[in-house]
């Protein structure tokens, strides 16, 4: 499975605990934060002035899927 603009952050990170390191190069320190469980990668993204479409794209780069939804 790939991840998608949809899932939130921390079943993100949950799932693929590697991405944490992109989630800190785009200052989204929020991934281990109460807001984690609720607000997904787009809104997150959205936010913190993040093109979500690039962070999805480098999110699933580090865990080795090149395609995503």
């Amino acid at each position: 499975m790939a991840v998608t603009k949809e899932m939130t952050i921390a079943e993100c990170v949950e799932q693929y605990p590697e991405t944490v390191q992109v989630f800190l190069r785009h200052g989204l320190a929020c991934y281990s934060c109460a807001v984690s469980q609720l607000e997904n990668i787009a809104q997150g993204a959205a936010l913190h002035n993040i093109n979500p479409d690039v962070l999805v794209d480098e999110l699933n780069s580090v865990i080795g899927k090149e395609e995503h939804e």
